[in-house]
């Protein structure tokens, strides 16, 4: 893996522990304030830590599609609950890293997919030699 496809990685961790504790804490917390935002707060979660660890075994065929599937998967939630945040603000207690397309983040939310997959397209796994 190369030193951007290290730091690809070492992001999608760092989101990975970051959503789960996040949303941990809003979960046992403050569940009852905004359960669809820490729903998907949670399933977010799921995602990078599933995308972290695709991205890691990405050389392999298998992991190589998982995490296009995840990725593609992290997107399009970020897209939908970004869209949802602003039609209809009160789904949401408050901001949330994925609220308003992650504007509160610097757009991290809505940009590293869009990295993560142009990486996976300029990264394929080699063929195995005959």
């Amino acid at each position: 893996m190369t030193g951007v496809g290290r730091v690809l990685v070492i992001v999608y961790a760092v989101m990975a522990l970051g959503a789960t504790g996040r949303s941990f804490v809003q979960i046992v917390r403050r569940f009852d304030e905004a359960p669809l935002a820490y729903s998907l707060s949670a399933l977010a979660a799921v995602v990078y830590i599933l995308a972290t660890l695709a991205l890691v075994l990405a050389h392999r065929r298998g992991w190589y599609a998982v995490a296009w599937i995840a990725i593609l998967f992290e997107l399009t939630g970020v897209v939908t609950v970004g869209l949802l945040s602003l039609l209809v603000p009160t789904l949401f207690g408050h901001d949330s890293v994925w609220s308003y397309f992650g504007m509160g983040y610097v757009f991290i939310p809505l940009v590293l997919p869009l990295f993560g997959l142009w990486w996976l397209r300029t990264h394929r796994p080699q063929e195995a030699s005959a």
